[in-house]
């Protein structure tokens, strides 16, 4: 069976077309707003698109929020979500946004090894406890941050709340879509890389959190990973896929109050 209609998101969003031009033009403008509070392209590794943005506070942060940006790990880069940062820094906490590099230049496995190397970087810069959020893909590669296997221990036991935002937590399923021409990945990667699928994780309170208006797919992932891991699980009504995010750039938003544990 082939799932590749399944995992797509554009073609069931009205107006899908016009959300990259616009995050883009948000995000930028944020940056230049928030002048010589946005640390940019700091390198957490030798690649080109190793590199992360940091954001922050007026006063000391009260900590670290990593967001990490989806795209099916073969989209965008950390350019487009800079305004996310918004919410958390309102609160008092940095904001770093990382790159990574894109499949099929590389595997789905590296791509994590990348993010836990952004995220121990990252903690060098910032002390103090760490928040992170994914969204899609990203959201995949938040929940493997969890893993004990992935980050090291000095930095894993500073998570606070991690919140895959419409993640992928399966990946056998995107075996049976076209995109896996590019993910190239057999039923050992899918597996070693599929969240649902961890066992020994990091003591972090994990929220999974999806629009009401996705594709049941995405629907189904959010379930998948909340009930395996016995998470907390939001459905947002009234969200799509692209949308679902937004929230992160209100302070007073139920997504940010989740995330600095006040819900």
């Amino acid at each position: 069976m082939d799932l590749s209609d399944a995992y797509a998101n554009g073609p069931y969003i009205a107006g899908a077309d016009a959300f990259p031009p616009r995050w883009a033009a948000e995000a930028a403008r944020f940056r230049e707003e928030l002048g010589d509070r946005a640390r940019l392209d700091l390198d957490y590794g030798a690649g080109a698109r190793h590199q992360f943005d940091l954001f922050l506070p007026e006063e000391t942060p009260k900590g670290v929020f990593v967001f990490v940006h989806g795209g099916y790990w073969m989209a965008f880069d950390k350019s487009s979500w800079s305004n996310l940062a918004a919410g958390l820094m309102a609160h008092g906490w940095a904001v770093a946004m990382p790159s990574y590099d894109l499949c099929p230049q590389v595997r789905i496995a590296d791509i994590t090894r990348q993010i836990a190397a952004a995220v121990t970087r990252i903690a060098q810069e910032v002390a103090g406890p760490i928040l992170l959020a994914g969204h899609s893909a990203g959201g995949h590669l938040v929940a493997r941050m969890t893993g004990r296997d992935v980050l090291p221990a000095e930095v894993g036991e500073r998570l606070q709340t991690v919140m895959p935002i419409s993640p992928l937590s399966d990946l056998r399923p995107l075996m049976q879509t076209g995109m896996n021409e590019k993910f190239q990945m057999d039923l050992q990667a899918a597996e070693s890389e599929s969240p649902i699928l961890m066992q020994d994780r990091y003591d972090a309170q994990v929220v999974v959190w999806v629009g009401g208006d996705e594709r049941p797919s995405f629907l189904d992932q959010a379930h998948w990973l909340a009930e395996s891991w016995g998470a907390g699980h939001v459905v947002a009504d009234g969200k799509h896929h692209f949308d679902v995010i937004e929230p992160l750039a209100d302070p007073e938003s139920d997504m940010v109050r989740t995330l600095l544990g006040e819900n």
